[in-house]
């Protein structure tokens, strides 16, 4: 492969797994590489570790609010997914704005309510692996990975039980635009966001009326100082936003790096043993090894607002520049043969949640306790679990998702009354 093969814009080079021999390549020749777009402007490539971190934690000089986290612009046709729109208020902010959002939500994903959590949640993964147990297959995506932080983001949100195959539905759909699975167009996702900001306002409406202790009552009498020194409260397209924002990134992230780390240990079969031999000692380090593997956010876009270098290079005022999270958390001058899953390394300053800054990811800490406890219950449980057919991968460039995983594993017994 040669500089002039490489096509970021092409999501099925990302199914068939292309994308990381085009990552490698941009480290070694070109570490801060301009792509051209058919219809763009184009758009600069961050691939390494250490220039991502310089990127992300200068919101002022990379802006996420300039013209959002997508590739292109926000409302360009080849906007991809609804985190180019009024869906991702939050991310597509910056200091102080963002700063004050953020501390909206940030009471649902605290130390302490992490912990409350835990205890839920545990239980919650007995009766996950109890209702496929006495089958011996299914699959992996839909039955076991997907199930836990669906459950933990309802429980957050205030979103009844039994409503969120409705978010696992929407989110589906939202992040799914450019898969033909998902009929992914961009009208079917305008209409899963569209019932999805129903649902939350149906919600709301409830939550005036009767309040609990859950993050829709929080932002429905949610107080936010201007930057001129006045107090509001969200309008409706902002607590949309947030539900919208919400939904999708409770689920969708957590999912993957589950499946993602599954794959790992089937390709992986020594790792897999030492794993199943070895569970409490060595969960801590696998859990990190499971999220930069997946690496589920696979690129953020930032925009240049002033003319400035990076790695000696002109960046001018209005340059997109792109984050590839996927490539800095391969890159071979921070991780020791990074193409190899290893449950023991340490350390592991992997930046799937970001490269620290403001957008570091709010739910960090509860996505790592969802992976441990998950994998803990199936690794305890299934032990001879193994796959039936391939991953089927999600066809995209923003997400690296997989939306199916058959396997199979010797009938259990339920545990839980």
């Amino acid at each position: 492969m040669q500089l002039a093969d490489i096509d970021l814009l092409d999501a099925d080079r990302f199914v068939r797994g292309e994308h990381h021999e085009m990552f490698t390549l941009m480290r070694r020749e070109a570490p801060l590489y301009f792509h051209d777009e058919p219809e763009g402007s184009g758009f600069w490539n961050v691939v390494k570790h250490a220039d991502l971190i310089e990127v992300n934690r200068q919101p002022e000089l990379f802006s996420s609010q300039e013209q959002g986290i997508s590739i292109f612009d926000m409302g360009e046709a080849g906007a991809s997914g609804a985190f180019d729109t009024r869906g991702v208020m939050m991310l597509m902010t910056d200091p102080p704005k963002h700063t004050r959002y953020r501390r909206l939500v940030s009471k649902g994903f605290t130390p302490r309510m992490i912990e409350m959590l835990s205890v839920y949640l545990r239980q919650r993964a007995v009766g996950i692996v109890d209702n496929v147990i006495e089958r011996g297959e299914c699959d992996f995506v839909t039955d076991l990975a997907s199930e836990l932080p669906l459950q933990a983001i309802a429980e957050i949100m205030g979103v009844p039980q039994e409503d969120r195959f409705k978010l696992f539905e929407w989110s589906n759909k939202l992040i799914g635009m450019d898969d033909p699975e998902y009929e992914g167009d961009r009208e079917t996702g305008s209409t899963a966001a569209m019932e999805l900001y129903a649902y939350s306002n149906a919600l709301a409406k409830e939550r005036r009326e009767t309040p609990r202790d859950d993050i829709v009552t929080t932002l429905i009498n949610a107080e936010i100082v201007q930057d001129d020194g006045s107090v509001t409260s969200l309008d409706e397209f902002e607590f949309d936003a947030f539900m919208l924002l919400l939904a999708v990134a409770g689920n969708e992230t957590t999912r993957n790096a589950t499946v993602h780390g599954m794959q790992g240990l089937f390709d992986y079969p020594d790792q897999f043993e030492k794993l199943r031999s070895n569970r409490e000692e060595l969960m801590p380090t696998a859990v990190d090894e499971v999220i930069r593997w997946a690496t589920p956010v696979l690129h953020f876009r930032r925009t240049a607002t002033a003319d400035t270098e990076l790695r000696g290079q002109k960046i001018e005022k209005g340059d997109k520049v792109v984050m590839w999270h996927i490539s800095a958390n391969r890159d071979e001058d921070v991780f020791e043969d990074p193409f190899t899953f290893d449950l023991e390394r340490s350390p592991n300053e992997h930046l799937a949640f970001g490269g620290g800054g403001a957008h570091y990811c709010l739910g960090a800490n509860l996505a790592r306790m969802e992976i441990r406890i998950i994998l803990d219950e199936i690794v305890r449980r299934m032990p001879d679990i193994e796959p039936t057919g391939p991953p089927e991968m999600l066809r995209s460039n923003f997400i690296g998702g997989i939306k199916h995983l058959p396997v199979k594993f010797p009938k259990g017994e339920r545990v839980a009354s």
